[in-house]
């Protein structure tokens, strides 16, 4: 455990209060987790459906320790090279021209030295100095594949790396790992064994009317609370994408840019692109009725 951190960090107390300070409003089994990964230390698997706040945590994270977020956006296809290092090929090259020129040599070593390479996330994570550690985000691990889980437990069991051409690096001060999933596929049993685990539910009126609140200052209540309202009600229909807070977010500082007072079903119609991204989406919602949406009434 870090010192860094544990001095940071005494208590669960003083990481919710930090949180709450920024304006990330965690419950207290979130509060738990986040804490427990920073103090043990221990990788941190956060699940939820999009939108619910799961980047947000990391974010916060690093701005709390203030420490920079290295994040390591997953996709199908990702692989190694991509996620820790790879060589600067162009400058490599170039090197080699200028020796030319110069009627020098150049050794393999000189040209795969620590000049010539380039650092990916997991490795900029990795010899990050301190004292405060990296804060490492694995974005939507979810959408990489079985190889790549597979390399990521065996590197960050290590907290280290071996690049053929130079040797072991092994962290200093290793980072802290938070790994986010949209459950669009099951992960290995093997990561989760490794992690720690907490589910972000979408969290409740009350609590989206206080965060949209603090995330968009001058909001009337009345406003929040129709607006938070509306979106519980189209995350019951089956939408392709139902709207998490960070869609919550826009529409709110839409219908504040706009001027509105209070939601009715003309401007909700008008700004309804600041919630749902797909048409189907959309016309699924006008075909209920936009009176619904924004009172709950039957059309």
């Amino acid at each position: 455990m870090s010192e860094y951190v544990e001095r940071c960090l005494p208590g669960v107390e003083s990481l919710h209060a930090a949180l709450d300070s920024l304006g990330y409003l965690a419950d207290d089994g979130l509060a738990t987790a986040l804490f427990l990964a920073l103090r043990l230390p221990q990788p941190l698997l956060l699940e939820g459906e999009a939108g619910v706040g799961k980047t947000e945590a990391a974010k916060a994270v690093a701005a709390i320790l203030g420490s920079p977020l290295i994040r390591l956006q997953c996709y199908d296809g990702l692989d190694a090279a991509e996620a820790l290092y790879e060589w600067n090929y162009p400058r490599q090259l170039l090197g080699i021209r200028l020796a030319e020129s110069r009627y020098e040599q150049l050794s393999e070593a000189d040209l795969f030295s620590e000049e010539y390479l380039l650092r990916r996330p997991v490795l900029a994570a990795l010899t990050h100095p301190g004292p405060a550690p990296a804060v490492l985000l694995i974005d939507e691990i979810d959408r990489a594949d079985d190889d790549f889980e597979a390399f990521l437990l065996e590197v960050l069991a290590e907290a280290a790396v071996t690049i053929p051409e130079i040797g072991t690096i092994r962290a200093a001060v290793p980072p802290v790992v938070l790994l986010t999933s949209n459950r669009t596929r099951d992960l290995h049993d093997a990561l989760k064994r490794r992690c720690l685990y907490h589910w972000i539910d979408y969290p409740d009126t009350e609590r989206i009317v206080e965060i949209v609140r603090r995330r968009v200052p001058g909001t009337s209540r009345e406003l929040a609370v129709a607006v938070s309202a509306a979106v519980r009600r189209l995350r019951a229909l089956d939408v392709q994408k139902a709207p998490g807070v960070a869609e919550t977010i826009d529409w709110i500082s839409a219908l504040n840019l706009l001027g509105v007072p209070r939601l009715d079903a003309e401007i909700a119609g008008r700004t309804l692109g600041s919630l749902l991204k797909y048409r189907e989406d959309q016309e699924l919602v006008r075909e209920r009725g936009l009176d619904w949406l924004v009172a709950g009434r039957q059309p």
